[in-house]
């Protein structure tokens, strides 16, 4: 199994079996406009400005499932990206990536790449546990997607890579990017 055998839906309603991104590396995130982490937005829109002509995309999956951080619509989710952050990758509909709603390709990502748990000695994801237990503590257990840009790193054969949690800079693993794109 692979991501090729999911389809996602765009802002707009429309299917797109993921298979259409064969042969690229990918980079999937899941993403909202009032959270700590949306500045991030920017540096993913540089990581594809960098790479895509090497075969990079980015698929950004807009989510309230965090404090409500992204409360409009599919279409205000992917307007407020374009218009605040330049976004140019594929912004996808909103959706969940927990629980009994979430995507089939979120809970297969999950199981293709566990949370690897918190960093204590790294202060930030210090506080993002401490958010995460006040805010959302369901979602401290297991490999649950822990809060708004989780990043997912996928090869070109549709292998999940890594994954990265949202106190992960996107830049702070470009050379993975690069040596999957050589």
């Amino acid at each position: 199994m692979s991501i090729y055998d999911y389809t996602a839906t765009k802002a707009n309603g429309e299917q797109v079996p993921l298979s259409i991104y064969k042969g690229k590396v990918l980079l999937i995130v899941n993403t909202a406009s009032k959270c700590t982490f949306t500045p991030q937005l920017e540096d993913l829109q540089k990581l594809y400005n960098q790479y895509r002509d090497a075969g990079l995309m980015v698929l950004g999956f807009p989510c309230n499932q965090f404090a409500n951080q992204e409360p409009g619509s599919s279409e205000e989710a992917s307007a407020f990206c374009q218009l605040n952050y330049g976004v140019t990758f594929p912004v996808f509909a909103k959706a969940d990536v927990n629980g009994e709603q979430q995507l089939p390709l979120f809970r297969y990502l999950k199981q293709a790449a566990p949370f690897r748990g918190f960093d204590e000695s790294n202060g930030s994801e210090r506080l993002l546990k401490m958010m995460i237990a006040d805010k959302a503590p369901e979602f401290l257990i297991g490999d649950a997607i822990k809060w708004n840009f989780t990043k997912f790193l996928i090869g070109r054969s549709g292998e999940v890579i890594r994954r990265y949690e949202p106190s992960d800079d996107p830049f702070s693993f470009a050379a993975e990017i690069e040596k999957l794109l050589a």
